[in-house]
């Protein structure tokens, strides 16, 4: 995988996108159960298409529907990577969105921040629920770890993210940003 770290938030997006859409189309089994707790490979996906819009709405942004995950998750994820990338794309990536909970960001800062991101570890999810390893960015992994470490106790109170767990001290930093928000690398 490229270099994560030295993208833009248009070109990061555009390469988080394309790595979780080949996961999308290797998934054999929609209802193989995915490492976050009582979730199928089809609920992650469902995350990233149904939380994202809500956020953005929630600073002014409307985006057009995904169609339904449960009868095209391909297309479902085409589409909303599609409008997601438009906007980073666009002129409006440069503008302030201030968001009720969040506060305010550049747009395309905003996005890469928490949707880019997200969609990064939910690709190990959805990975690791058709019995594989992604081809996850080291780097990217250890900045977006290094970030969320010193917000730990505000991540966990959220209920976004699970008990971390032990990671061997010699594990790469996949495997520690796994852990961190709760995964088992191990397995």
């Amino acid at each position: 995988m490229t270099d994560l770290t030295a993208l833009s938030p248009a070109d990061r997006h555009r390469a988080v996108a394309v790595e979780f859409a080949k996961e999308i189309a290797a998934t054999p089994d929609w209802s193989a159960p995915a490492p976050v707790d009582g979730w199928t490979a089809l609920d992650v996906v469902r995350h990233l298409i149904d939380w994202f819009p809500g956020f953005l709405a929630g600073g002014g942004i409307e985006l057009p529907s995904a169609g339904s995950v449960d009868d095209d998750p391909v297309a479902a994820w085409a589409s909303r990577s599609e409008a997601i990338q438009q906007l980073l794309d666009g002129p409006d990536a440069e503008s302030e969105f201030t968001h009720p909970m969040a506060g305010s960001h550049r747009l395309a800062d905003a996005i890469d921040r928490f949707y880019t991101a997200d969609v990064f570890m939910h690709t190990w999810d959805l990975a690791a629920a058709s019995g594989h390893t992604a081809d996850l960015d080291p780097a990217f992994a250890e900045q977006l770890l290094s970030g969320m470490l010193g917000i730990e106790d505000m991540l966990r109170a959220s209920g976004q993210y699970g008990r971390a767990v032990a990671v061997p001290a010699d594990a790469g930093p996949v495997e520690k940003l796994m852990g961190f928000i709760g995964r088992d690398p191990g397995t």
